[in-house]
Order: C-alpha cells, then structure tokens, then sequence
C-alpha cells in the first residue's frame, strides 16, 4: 500500500527558517524528526511563464535517485498541505543541518579563494574546477570526485539548474570541521515544468522525446559562457575525471528498481509515472550508455563481464 501522509497538522518549527527561490518553505517536525517542508511555486513566485508545479515531485524522485544510486542525498517524503482549503503536494526534506550543522553553500565557498578573479556565483567550468582545488575545507581530491558524480546524475535525471548555491558543504563549529553536504534541491530535474500535453507529446512523439535529450536541458554550468550540453560535454571525453566518475556510476543505475520506485510514488498520475519513467530510459540509453562506451571502449553489457558484476538493467 503507498503510504500517503498529511503534513498540515505537523508542528510548525518557529525557530527554524529557509531561503532560496522556488516556491516557500517552512520547517516541521513528523514522527520525532525536523522536515523543511517545501512547496510548488505558484503566481508571482513561478520563475518563468511556465507551470512548475511538479517540482516538488521532481525534488522526491530526484533525490531519491541518487540515494539509489550511493550518493548521499537529502531524505525526501512527499505528502499533503492544506492551505487557505486548498491541498498541495509537498516535498518533506530531511533538514541535515538540525544537529546544529551550518549549511555552506558552494557559492560562498568559492568566495573564499580570495586569489581568484571570479565570483562566488560564477559557473564557468575552469572556474569551478579552480576553486574546488584551492578551497580549504575538505580534500579537494574528494570534492572533485562528488562534483563529478553529482554532474553525472544531474545528466541522467536532466537538471538544468545545479548552480553554485545549491550544492556545498556541512560545517560543525563544535569541532571546527567540515564535511560535504548531502546532495538537495533537486527540483529542476525531470522537466518539472511538463504539463499532461508536453508529457504526452514526449510519450507520442520521438522528435519530441530526443529534443528533451540530446538539445535541452543543458546544464547550467558553462564552457566559454555557454551553459554545457549534457550530451556533447559526455561524449567529447575530454574531462577525465568526469569520465572515470561515468565509470562509477553508470553501472550502478538499475532501471528496474527506478521504474518499481516511480510506480509506488504516491500523488503522482499514471500518466506522470509513464513520463518519468520513458524520459529517465531514454537518457540512459541515449547519453548514460553511449558515455560509458566512450569512455571504457566497451559496452555495459560487456564490461559487467570483465569486472564479474551480476545487476539486471
């Protein structure tokens, strides 16, 4: 039975307060632990003419895709808020920072490389890569190594908006020490602005389809001011980092258990389950796959063989 939760009785956390854009935000306790309860933006709060209100489906799905998948991310539910007699889906995130950790994001980070001629905000891709080496707050080797995984599954699951203030780091005053942050905001993956006719259009149509995958959505880091193609950036191979963090992953993306995972979401129609479903294939199949061929010589099939690996894609 899909559970189906109703979060407008839960207690409301006064003290605790939440930032950002896309929609408003308010924290919560349920079942002994504290949520940031996160809902669809709506009206003025809409980042552009167009409908976002599966992003908080999209923020579920996509975290939960790479927990699936051994990276750590934020601990989603989604479920019910009444507001004013009207019931929205809400996406519940665990708050890891409720220990008394301080979230750092990215931008702020990159701000402390103080010999850098570039700003926090700043997506260009030599800059990133600058600043994760020369930043003093974890191993650079292992930071750069999660950049990569992170921008790997931002391809597979089409984020067009991993900017440098949605990803960072945890800091602990108590020790003085810092770990990187669960992966979270995840809400501008799977096309959160598809309503039932673009969803049927991509179920219908394979022009449609491809369009969603080899033109847009690009990611929102950039090469020469240009915000990167996921296919292009994947198949050239020109970053080898990236490529090794293709040979991590890919293999562990088990479409069965995704599929089963999208089918018992509660909230969701049969026709939004049919699209996310279709939409994450076609990305694996025509970017995931050909990545990793590209960067191993050989296909999945074939090189599960060689490493001794038994999962059924």
């Amino acid at each position: 039975m899909i559970e189906r939760i109703d979060f407008t009785s839960c207690r409301r956390l006064l003290g605790k307060a939440y930032n950002g854009a896309n929609g408003k935000k308010i924290a919560v306790e349920y079942e002994g632990r504290q949520y940031m309860l996160k809902f669809p933006p709506s009206g003025a709060q809409k980042p552009t003419d167009l409908s976002y209100t599966n992003s908080c489906i999209s923020e579920h799905l996509g975290s939960s895709i790479f927990n699936m998948l051994g990276i750590p991310a934020q601990k989603t539910l989604l479920g019910v808020f009444t507001v004013s007699g009207k019931e929205k889906v809400v996406c519940a995130c665990g708050d890891f920072t409720a220990d008394g950790k301080t979230l750092y994001d990215f931008c702020s980070i990159k701000n402390t490389v103080i010999d850098s001629e570039h700003g926090g905000s700043g997506t260009e891709l030599s800059d990133i890569l600058e600043s994760i080496e020369k930043q003093q707050f974890v191993n650079p080797g292992k930071l750069l190594e999660h950049f990569w995984n992170m921008f790997v599954v931002d391809a597979l699951l089409g984020n067009f908006d991993r900017h440098n203030g949605n990803w960072g780091f945890l800091y602990n005053s108590q020790t003085d020490t810092a770990e990187i942050a669960p992966i979270f905001d995840c809400g501008s993956c799977l096309l959160p602005q598809a309503d039932e006719k673009v969803m049927r259009n991509v179920l219908t149509n394979q022009d449609d389809l491809n369009a969603r995958i080899y033109r847009f959505p690009t990611s929102a880091i950039k090469m020469g001011g240009q915000k990167v193609n996921y296919y292009d950036f994947l198949m050239s191979g020109e970053y080898a980092d990236c490529n090794e963090a293709i040979v991590r992953i890919v293999p562990k993306i088990d479409m069965e258990q995704i599929e089963q995972f999208i089918d018992e979401t509660p909230y969701i129609s049969d026709l939004q389950k049919d699209f996310y479903k279709a939409y994450i294939n076609a990305r694996y199949e025509k970017i995931m796959l050909p990545a990793f061929e590209q960067a191993t010589g050989e296909s999945l099939t074939n090189y599960n063989s060689s490493q001794g690996f038994s999962q059924s894609f």
